[in-house]
């Protein structure tokens, strides 16, 4: 029989003991790179392990809904995926509108819109300026059939009335020579 050398002895390190390994204590490195680098590890995960959206994938199931190419996953128009989206985040009423102020001359036809144009629209009533009193008048007296035209072509717009604007007269109440009383009725007599 051969007597092993103890190895307390020799110098030589002993055999690993099986058993559960304590992970290895990290001392802190001299370079300033390998600092970075265990400053990154410790921030960001370490990268030989999965992520947390591959820890995701992996939990879900092969007959989950949320498979690509599955029943409901087909590729839509742009058309569908605009039209969804503006009626998802509400944009609807305002994208009529501006619709239905670029499309004014096909709504009154080209000698009424030569003569007006919309100016604004404000709780449901599109106000539009005209080139002259009798131009207002004249719309003034269409203007139920303005009205159904536009509630029928752009109902999401929301316009329950329409006022139509004369140019506009000189005023005296305003300005830095304005008094209250009775006015330039004053001054003409």
């Amino acid at each position: 029989m051969t007597d092993a050398p103890d190895p307390s002895e020799t110098g030589a390190a002993p055999p690993p003991v099986p058993g559960p390994q304590l992970p290895p204590v990290e001392l802190p490195p001299a370079d300033e790179a390998q600092r970075v680098y265990l400053r990154f590890r410790r921030v960001f995960g370490d990268p030989t392990s999965r992520s947390r959206d591959g820890r995701r994938r992996k939990a879900i199931k092969l007959g989950s809904p949320s498979q690509p190419f599955g029943t409901g996953r087909e590729p839509r128009g742009i058309a569908d995926v605009l039209a969804s989206v503006t009626t998802e985040m509400g944009w609807n009423s305002p994208l009529a509108q501006s619709e239905l102020m670029e499309a004014w001359p096909a709504l009154v036809g080209d000698e009424l819109s030569g003569h007006s144009h919309p100016v604004s629209i404000d709780d449901g009533t599109l106000t539009v300026q005209c080139d002259s009193t009798a131009w207002a008048t004249q719309l003034r007296l269409m203007r139920g059939q303005v009205t159904t035209t536009i509630v029928q072509r752009y109902p999401e717009a929301g316009i329950q009335s329409v006022r139509f604007l004369a140019p506009n007269a000189p005023t005296w109440k305003r300005g830095p020579r304005s008094v209250p009383g009775r006015g330039p009725r004053d001054t003409y007599g």
